[in-house]
């Protein structure tokens, strides 16, 4: 009996380690806070306030563990955060693929704790890249192989930090020579345009219901796509009601434009739900094109 106890004692401290829970910012350096007091809310599986910037660490095997990584990047319309249907479900499908990943729950712009709202999420992500890069060796990945993935408004936070080259982490020595950019980006049903194509409530949870149109056009992030911008996979649903097709024909039409290297697909089906589980085959062949488009990446 006693032996039985220690199996299962060993099984479950390893599927525990298997997920870590990372506090991003250093005690009293989270910027742009006004330093109320927040908890954490939660409702139906949706966080709607975070207490605190966190990052959930999914490993697989030592053995099977690739030099890539990649953050996921819930959406939630910017007011809440899909984490787990949209974040820890995605991170166990890339640790089968030998990829490290790790769910970022970011500050959302609604928070009343923000000076400035806009910026919030922007800099979570930018500290998520660097605490990667600068653990990457402890983690047994590289460096240089990071890559985010954003789902919906998750995809105008992946595409924001791909293309903003300004470091809003404010940390300062060695956290100042780690880039924020990351080496790819997999954007799935993203909201990238905030004027005619926009997902409102996206909009007016990031900017306002009175943003200028001058901000509104800062914020689209089709206007952002330079030379500069990493490889970028994008995938979307002709029939998606929620966040229009147009949306990543934009930033592909721009990509393009600007000869970065990546892909489009859009299927015929799939509404505002591609994800782990998919209504059709067709649908969830995205999978198997994300799987084969990473692998082309770094191979030389």
């Amino acid at each position: 009996m006693k032996k039985l106890g220690l199996i299962i004692l060993i099984v479950f401290a390893n599927a525990y380690s298997a997920q870590e829970k990372i506090t991003l910012w250093p005690k009293g350096q989270m910027p742009n806070s006004k330093g109320l007091q927040l908890k954490t809310e939660e409702k139906d599986n949706r966080i709607t306030q975070i207490k605190e910037t966190e990052l959930f660490a999914f490993f697989p095997p030592k053995e099977d563990r690739k030099p890539m990584s990649v953050i996921i990047i819930p959406g939630g319309g910017y007011y809440k955060l899909t984490y787990d249907l949209n974040g820890f479900q995605i991170a166990k499908w890339f640790n089968t693929l030998g990829i490290s990943a790790f769910v970022l729950n970011y500050r959302l712009p609604t928070s009343p704790d923000l000076v400035q709202r806009e910026i919030a999420p922007l800099q979570d992500v930018q500290m998520a890249i660097k605490y990667i890069r600068k653990n990457a060796s402890e983690f047994g990945i590289s460096p240089d192989q990071v890559g985010v993935i954003g789902t919906s408004a998750g995809g105008h936070l992946a595409t924001s930090v791909s293309n903003i080259s300004t470091d809003y982490t404010e940390l300062k020595g060695d956290w100042e020579k780690i880039p924020t950019i990351p080496n790819f980006e997999i954007l799935v049903s993203p909201v990238i345009d905030l004027g005619e194509f926009a997902h409102v409530g996206s909009r007016n949870s990031l900017l306002g219901e009175n943003a200028s149109p001058e901000k509104i056009k800062e914020y689209s992030m089709q206007n952002r796509v330079t030379e500069k911008t990493p490889p970028t996979l994008l995938i979307h649903a002709q029939n998606d009601k929620a966040v229009p097709a147009m949306n990543s024909m934009l930033y592909y039409q721009a990509m393009t434009k600007n000869k970065v290297k990546g892909a489009l697909f859009i299927f015929p089906e799939g509404e505002h739900k591609i994800g782990i589980a998919n209504r059709t085959e067709l649908t969830d062949k995205w999978k198997i094109l994300c799987s084969d488009w990473l692998k082309t990446l770094f191979s030389k």
